[in-house]
């Protein structure tokens, strides 16, 4: 049966219906209607002084209006909009950082937006190439026996002071790498699990002395803010006692084959594919080429931050109208 609105007379029958203290089935069944639409009327369109007719039509008609706003944007809007997608961001996130800045919930909404991108696309447009679509696949978990060996003196996770999966103070980071097709090449990744701050290095080798050495080198300047760095358990990972006393900070490992642990950074990582698909050889990009993507990342905003970009809380800054080149080139 196709649902039609309640009628403003079928408002007036369960004003005087409700006076007669009937329950929601028994004017549902007066009506010959689901008991289902006259709790969503009763829930929906009740007002401060509580459900009458005419309040409750003013507040449907409300809404109704405000939905096919939703589905409107006028030019200026979409050229706001569409400036945000260029630079990669998603349709939500476009429209909730649009509505941050302007301090002022923007009336179109993300459906909207990617209406409007598909339409484009049907025109011969390229702005749906800014999507970020996720691909599956499938990622080994091992059956709970250690492949690799173990390192040395290592700290287990589970010595990790509890205030930093509170997610309070700015200077936790998790780390990990990515490796390039055929084992060419791989960058180094660090993410701030408070402000999601990102920084990344490409390294021609896994080699443990030089991996250290470009950790070393990305947190250095950070080191006010370095005080915990998680792992996972790759050797590349075993000079971490040189990279514990060169920022003064302590160093954890993930338990084996437990990647949530640091579901951060394998996010982030997911994130810079996006940039280097898994066929890249790392050792033909450029640093200046990733930290273009890093810079894309870092200037993003994420709902989880309030569509502040990791960049504003990571060095608490105002909120600006973003400014950011489209992609990186590659």
């Amino acid at each position: 049966m196709r649902y039609t609105h309640l009628t403003q007379d079928e408002r007036y029958q369960i004003y005087a219906l409700r006076l007669e203290k009937k329950t929601v089935s028994e004017i549902a069944a007066a009506l010959h209607r689901h008991k289902s639409s006259i709790h969503r009327e009763l829930k929906r369109n009740t007002g401060g002084s509580g459900w009458r007719p005419l309040q409750a039509k003013k507040i449907a008609d409300e809404r109704q209006k405000n939905s096919r706003n939703a589905r409107r944007i006028d030019d200026n809007d979409w050229l706001a909009v569409s400036t945000y997608l260029h630079m990669d961001l998603s349709p939500q996130q476009a429209i909730e950082r649009l509505s941050l800045e302007r301090q002022e919930k923007m009336k179109s909404s993300h459906e909207t937006v990617y209406l409007r991108i598909y339409a484009d696309r049907r025109a011969g447009g390229t702005l749906f190439k800014h999507l970020r679509g996720q691909k599956p696949y499938r990622k080994r978990y091992g059956s709970g026996q250690q492949r690799r060996g173990m390192l040395k003196n290592r700290i287990s996770i589970d010595q990790r002071p509890a205030i930093v999966d509170q997610k309070i103070c700015l200077g936790d980071w998790e780390g990990d790498t990515i490796i390039g097709k055929k084992q060419q090449g791989i960058v180094i990744t660090r993410v701030d699990r408070v402000s999601r701050f990102t920084l990344a290095r490409q390294h021609h080798s896994k080699h443990a002395q030089g991996v250290a050495a470009s950790i070393e080198q990305l947190l250095t300047p950070h080191q006010q803010h370095c005080h915990t760095i998680t792992f996972d358990n790759g050797r590349e990972f075993a000079g971490y006692e040189s990279i514990a006393a060169h920022l003064q900070a302590q160093v954890y490992f993930a338990h084996p084959y437990h990647s949530w642990e640091r579901g951060l950074n394998e996010n982030t990582n997911g994130l810079l594919r996006y940039y280097f698909p898994k066929n890249t050889n790392f050792k033909e990009i450029t640093q200046a080429q990733l930290q273009r993507a890093v810079n894309q990342l870092n200037h993003r905003p994420r709902k989880c931050l309030g569509y502040r970009t990791p960049f504003e809380v990571f060095y608490n800054l105002d909120i600006l109208p973003l400014k950011l080149t489209s992609r990186c080139s590659s």
